[in-house]
């Protein structure tokens, strides 16, 4: 990812002034300069979700788009946490090779004692894109551990993980990994397999093991203790409520010295601050507000979840003006996508002028026709799923781009993990800090970068996340329910 300069960027405020207002709370002991965790994301979604979890416990808290300038950095000194977003979850282990090592080094030499690679809750991932197993390989020729901690389930996000099977919850219920109606259908990383050392073991041939509920519930240490002396270099370690997850934050934490590099979703992070909050190292949060309510914002999803197929619904009803993009314009000629890129632009600024909130997407569920038909066209275009899904995301960024231009809306949503990652890029934002609560992973942020969206408040959602009325949520300013 190209990280500008931010030489040019003229009055920027400083870090104390950015991650102030909602972050009421205080660290307590330790050196009070230094994080206390960083992280890399292998997606936009996923990183964000980190930022929040961290930021409305009241820990001040950056995610940066890429290796910041030394001036950037400087901007966010008083960060006790802080993160870097990628598209690593849509690139093969080549490109991992080649292009992680130098992001995670540079967090690596923030000295928090805990480098976390950021996983999606669903472990997005396979043996030749987003391998995890080759982040962890990479991970651990940065900062060698003892062993890698792995805590993959959110109970806050309806993922849950029971001796070594993740579940996910989605609006008809909660389903076995590889039976979810989601990820087993999944376009690029289908799961077929919910036991997630089984599924990593496709990825990296380094030894595994699990510290399943029981294990959490009697002695953990003695069996982390007995694992790491076995040989074991992952662990995965279960998680269901409160009581697995902050006894999973406090094996982290007072292992940190020979698990300092862990790898999994936010439920890292929000098993961390709940052993936090438990010894009284982190002082309890109050309640971040909302962001008030605005006429109108721009919208673009990429995503062909039956999730935001609803979503979809419910806005159309609720102020929204819908515009197709038909994704199957990235299989042909550059300049038929341009023609589209413009049409869409302009009909979204055209609905922003008469007050209706615009938003683009390139289907409305599995089952839209849009679907079968950029499957045929893709077929025939040469190009890889990667490749094409990566053309969707930056012209859906572009778009989005040109309407926030042409329309002068300030605020904005990005559906789709995937999406989110390629749309940044084309906002040129080079930092976000979260603004307001919506749902767990994908609240309201304000962005910063030497780009004309500079201050723009922006929400990142997966796909498969959120409430039917998420995008008229994100209108009304978020804020707690």
């Amino acid at each position: 990812m190209t990280i500008m300069s931010i030489a040019a960027v003229v009055e920027y405020s400083t870090g104390a002034d950015v991650l102030g207002g909602a972050m009421s709370a205080e660290l307590k002991g330790g050196d009070q300069r230094a994080p206390w965790v960083t992280w890399y994301g292998d997606d936009f979604t996923g990183s964000a979700a980190v930022m929040e979890v961290l930021a409305f416990a009241g820990v001040p808290t950056v995610l940066f788009s890429g290796v910041p300038s030394d001036a950037l950095r400087d901007r966010f000194r008083d960060a006790r946490a802080i993160g870097i977003a990628s598209t690593a979850r849509t690139k093969d282990p080549a490109w991992m090779e080649q292009n992680l090592a130098r992001p995670l080094a540079w967090l690596d030499a923030c000295k928090a004692p805990i480098l976390h690679y950021k996983v999606c809750s669903t472990f997005d991932s396979a043996p030749d894109v987003g391998s995890i197993g080759k982040a962890i390989e990479v991970g651990l020729s940065v900062r060698p551990a003892a062993a890698v901690a792995m805590v993959t389930a959110a109970p806050q996000m309806r993922r849950y993980q029971a001796f070594g099977h993740l579940f996910a919850g989605t609006l008809d219920g909660v389903f076995r990994l590889d039976r979810h109606p989601v990820m087993a259908r999944h376009p690029v990383t289908p799961m077929d397999e919910a036991d997630l050392l089984r599924h990593l073991a496709c990825q990296t041939g380094l030894p595994s093991a699990l510290i399943d509920l029981e294990m959490l519930a009697s002695d953990p240490q003695a069996a982390l203790d007995r694992l790491v002396s076995a040989g074991a270099r992952v662990v995965s370690i279960d998680s269901m409520e409160e009581i697995s997850e902050t006894a999973a934050g406090r094996l982290i934490w007072e292992n940190r010295d020979r698990l300092g590099f862990v790898v999994g979703s936010q439920g890292v992070e929000y098993a961390l601050v709940r052993h936090w909050l438990a010894t009284g190292q982190l002082a309890e949060a109050a309640p971040a507000p909302g962001a008030g309510k605005v006429e109108a914002i721009a919208v673009v999803s990429g995503s062909v979840s039956p999730t935001t197929a609803r979503q979809l619904d419910h806005a159309a009803a609720h102020g929204f003006a819908l515009l197709g993009f038909p994704a199957s314009a990235v299989c042909g000629a550059q300049s038929t996508l341009d023609v589209e890129v413009e049409r869409l632009i302009a009909a979204g600024a055209a609905a922003a002028a008469r007050g209706a909130s615009p938003l683009v997407h390139s289907a409305s569920g599995p089952d839209d026709p849009a679907v079968a038909a950029f499957r045929a066209a893709l077929s025939g275009s040469g190009l890889s799923p990667a490749d094409a899904n990566a053309r969707i995301g930056d012209a859906l960024g572009r778009i989005l781009d040109g309407i926030l231009l042409k329309s002068g809306l300030r605020r904005a949503v990005i559906s789709g993990g995937d999406t989110s990652g390629y749309g940044m890029e084309r906002l040129k934002l080079q930092a976000l800090v979260a603004r307001a609560p919506t749902i767990p992973g994908a609240s309201i942020c304000t962005g910063h970068g030497e780009s004309p969206h500079d201050g723009l408040e922006i929400a990142l959602k997966g796909g498969q996340m959120g409430s039917e009325d998420f995008f008229s949520w994100v209108r009304d300013g978020g804020g707690p329910r």
